[in-house]
């Protein structure tokens, strides 16, 4: 996944087919993003304690997806305001990423996920 923000960092707009690049890269992105959060609440549901009240955690979840939404659109436009140009914010979008994998690897594990 970090390869693919990479290689749409690399892509220059004076490139020719550049459409062509830019959809594909779009279209293979969204297929794996889509897969990455369908797994995120199964996983997160493997995550949780053994309780009864799972609504909870999962409002936590909903919360603070909601709280990412904004700050990576925000960190987004903001790159894309100082530095003119998307692909400064493709690479912390990679950046958010591999910070991401990161911190999941430091989670403590459950019987369930290994």
């Amino acid at each position: 996944m970090g390869r693919s923000f990479f290689v749409a960092f690399l892509l220059d707009k004076n490139q020719d087919n550049i459409a062509f690049y830019f959809y594909a890269l779009g279209g293979l992105i969204g297929l794996v993003l889509g897969a990455i959060q369908s797994l995120s609440r199964s996983t997160y549901s493997k995550l949780l304690p053994e309780t009864d009240d799972t609504a909870t955690y999962f409002s936590f979840y909903d919360v603070t997806e909601k709280i990412a939404i904004v700050l990576g659109m925000l960190v987004f436009g903001a790159l894309n305001a100082i530095t003119g140009s998307m692909q400064w914010s493709v690479l912390f979008l990679a950046i958010f990423f591999l910070l991401s994998f990161v911190t999941i690897s430091f989670i403590k594990k459950t019987k369930y996920v290994k």
